[in-house]
């Protein structure tokens, strides 16, 4: 399995030398850098915001930002949006990469300009790119709301997608506006801490993308009574643990979740297990919740408290489970 190649996604060198965060993270409007940082960190803790915001550190005359944007690993161009009135993120690029195992994605987005180069061809054929290469320059494109110029930044995301049906789930929810990113929509994409990795890589905690899923603890588990196969478990097939079944003969699956939900490790059930769970077809339950490290990530509602005291799925899991399964067992 290839080693991690990392590089820092913008010229600013500040974290490489090791300052604090307020040397490289750009704030929402608080002023507070963390505001810029990954996970529940704005409105009081109960706004999640999926990746980093990183600042510049050159500007036109007109106060606009002039950065470079990196590609932090090599890997394949997924996708590129063009159209930054489409989209929360403005003018993005997702980038899969497939050295690694699982082949997460990274996310660069309110970019003011796309390199050229990342654009497929006529033919349509996939183009790679090398860890460090140009991908385009920082700004403050977005669709929906205007970034102040002040606030001009690189958001940058690391982590999963979930599911290749995204347009089935896109369609059941009724949403006003159509899905114009197909599968790299950011509703379809789960990120986890960026910093957080950069830190494990740059301490040697973690020498591959596997060694970074192999030390996540579970805030959550849910059994799921399904006998389908996702397609994140084909897709991330090192995220599967070895159970008392084979893959395909499962009658179910018992999912382990960090805090932010990313469904990290996943272990096929027999029926004997799914039946003592009395679940019908399609139907899942939490069988066990670490309410410390759950209430790291406040703004996420993974589970919610019954009537009776039972944990149950809350909105935010619940629509994780339907992302990678649909509402109906198959």
């Amino acid at each position: 399995m290839a080693q991690i190649e990392l590089r820092w996604p913008t010229p600013n060198r500040a974290w490489e030398r090791g300052e604090p965060v307020r040397a490289f993270l750009q704030h929402a409007g608080s002023g507070n850098p963390i505001s810029g940082g990954y996970g529940s960190v704005r409105n009081g803790g109960t706004r999640f915001h999926e990746g980093i915001d990183l600042f510049p550190v050159r500007r036109d005359a007109r106060g606009e930002a002039l950065d470079e944007v990196f590609a932090a690993m090599s890997g394949i161009v997924r996708y590129v949006n063009t159209e930054p009135a489409r989209s929360s993120y403005g003018r993005y690029v997702v980038l899969e990469h497939d050295a690694q195992s699982p082949a997460i994605y990274t996310l660069y987005a309110h970019l003011a300009s796309v390199d050229s180069a990342l654009l497929p061809d006529v033919a349509g054929e996939l183009v790679r790119v090398r860890a460090g290469q140009v991908l385009g320059r920082m700004g403050r494109s977005a669709g929906g709301y205007t970034i102040p110029k002040a606030r001009a930044h690189l958001h940058f995301e690391m982590g999963l997608r979930l599911t290749d049906d995204f347009e089935r789930w896109y369609d059941a929810r009724g949403f006003d506006d159509p899905n114009y990113h197909g599968v790299f929509n950011g509703m379809n994409l789960m990120g986890f801490d960026p910093l957080a990795f950069y830190e494990a890589h740059r301490a040697a905690a973690i020498r591959t993308v596997a060694d970074w899923f192999a030390q996540m603890e579970p805030a959550v588990v849910l059994h799921v009574a399904s006998r389908a196969t996702p397609d994140f478990v084909r897709r991330y097939p090192r995220l599967l643990k070895q159970g008392a079944v084979t893959l395909g003969a499962q009658a179910g699956w018992r999912i382990e979740c960090d805090p932010s939900g990313i469904p990290f490790a996943w272990t096929p059930l027999s029926a004997d297990a799914v039946r003592g769970l009395k679940l019908s077809p399609g139907e899942a339950a939490i069988v066990a919740v670490d309410e410390a490290l759950l209430g790291t990530q406040p703004a996420k509602r993974l589970v919610m408290t019954s009537s009776t005291g039972v944990p149950i799925i809350g909105p935010d899991l619940d629509a994780v489970r339907q992302l990678l399964f649909g509402r109906e067992d198959s």
